[in-house]
């Protein structure tokens, strides 16, 4: 069986915690990987943003190719540029399987800009789609602070189309499954509910404070830590409003509490940071938080590990989560999760045992669940301990046997 797997806007090989890179890129990696141990021949269709790298590459193995399609300018683009330009990179997917004489079984496309691409994929080819959107645009409208942070009507129009469309939607969460029929009105018939996978071969508990050595961060520190995109759904001024609740209160042994975020730009000229980056940057230095709030830039997802390791406590703020890719990373080293009670997170994160659920936009109830975990070292690692223990269920392996049962059904149907 042979897939193509489209990305259209974001490559599964760049660096994690930029603008477009985060839990959808780990997804799609991490899935070909699986998939090719399995013997299926996986190509990665993605948009090249950079005309100095080799359009054809196979770092994820199993003779598995990422493809980078010249699509306008290859340069980083805003998705109301680049949806003009998906015909031009449907052209040069329909080339390369040419060139190459390749036919495809299945078309998986990841997020809706994707799903433009494989419905003209499907009617070139005649090929299944099933489509993933990984989040959604009217739930980012709803939670949106600024008229900036929404997105365009099209987006909502093409993704109703594409629930209607595709021959099969893959669903993370049965909130996501509840926002298509309330939000969308669309009865999801031919809808899977899938999550994500883990790799338990990379993700896995390691000693603390040899963790806490590698990244240099003192021992007796109670680290927390915050891996993700720097963008206001993140909800990074809640954490960081929390952090300055608890010095202020002074009632649990707080002296040696850090926070570590990871993500973005923060070494880059002001003029050149995101409006967000700018933002909490500015926040953390007005509640005078400077030498207990650290921003760490975007990590090669190699070295995740070893921060959610030596970490106490990781922390996801988000005013919204399709599923949380890095709670899930978190909990499978170990690490206790304290997350906004928010899409996928509310279904994820198990209140009071793997870690704790939260209001959203609550920095007090942040900050008290914080505080217990410093206060009670023994929940703590009651805690780290069903947190692992959890997380075995979501390994890529059983995820990927469902994945490929849809491949399957769609196989036999078509």
């Amino acid at each position: 069986m042979r897939i193509a797997m489209i990305s259209y806007h974001t490559c599964p090989l760049a660096t994690l915690g930029g603008k477009d890179t985060g839990g959808m890129n780990v997804y799609v990696r991490d899935l070909t990987r699986e998939l090719g141990r399995r013997g299926l021949h996986v190509d990665v269709f993605t948009r090249s943003q950079d005309e100095h790298q080799p359009h054809v590459k196979e770092d994820l193995g199993h003779g598995n190719l990422v493809i980078h399609v010249p699509s306008g300018p290859e340069v980083p683009l805003a998705k109301d540029v680049l949806y003009k330009h998906v015909p031009e990179f449907v052209g040069g997917i329909r080339e390369f399987a040419r060139a190459n004489d390749l036919h495809y079984d299945v078309v998986h496309a990841h997020y809706w800009l994707s799903g433009v691409a494989a419905l003209s994929l499907r009617e070139a080819w005649g090929t299944p789609v099933v489509q993933m959107f990984h989040t959604l645009g009217i739930m980012k409208n709803r939670i949106a602070q600024r008229p900036d942070e929404r997105e365009p009507d099209i987006r909502v129009r093409i993704e109703t189309e594409l629930m209607h469309a595709a021959d099969r939607l893959i669903l993370a969460t049965p909130a996501e499954q509840a926002q298509l029929q309330w939000l969308y009105r669309v009865e999801t018939v031919s809808a899977s509910i899938i999550p994500p996978g883990v790799d338990l071969n990379v993700f896995y508990p390691r000693p603390g404070a040899e963790s806490k050595r590698a990244i240099h961060a003192p021992a007796d520190t109670f680290l927390l830590l915050f891996v993700g995109r720097i963008e206001a759904l993140k909800g990074i001024d809640t954490l960081l409003r929390a952090v300055g609740v608890l010095r202020a209160r002074g009632t649990c042994d707080c002296g040696q509490l850090a926070l570590a975020i990871i993500g973005g730009d923060p070494d880059l000229p002001p003029e050149r940071q995101t409006d967000e980056m700018r933002r909490v940057m500015a926040l953390r230095d007005e509640l005078g938080l400077s030498e207990l709030v650290t921003f760490l830039g975007k990590q090669d997802q190699d070295a995740l590990p070893e921060y959610y390791t030596a970490a106490d406590c990781v922390i996801m703020p988000s005013h919204y989560e399709s599923f949380g890719m890095v709670a899930l990373e978190a909990m499978a080293c170990g690490t206790p999760v304290i997350a906004s009670e928010v899409g996928g997170l509310a279904f994820l994160v198990q209140d009071g045992q793997t870690g704790f659920t939260v209001p959203d936009q609550d920095p007090e109830a942040l900050a008290d669940r914080i505080c217990m975990l410093i206060s009670d070292r023994d929940l703590k690692a009651r805690m780290s301990a069903q947190a692992r223990a959890h997380a075995r269920n979501y390994g890529w392996p059983a995820i990927a046997d469902r994945i490929m049962d849809v491949y399957q059904g769609l196989g036999r149907s078509g």
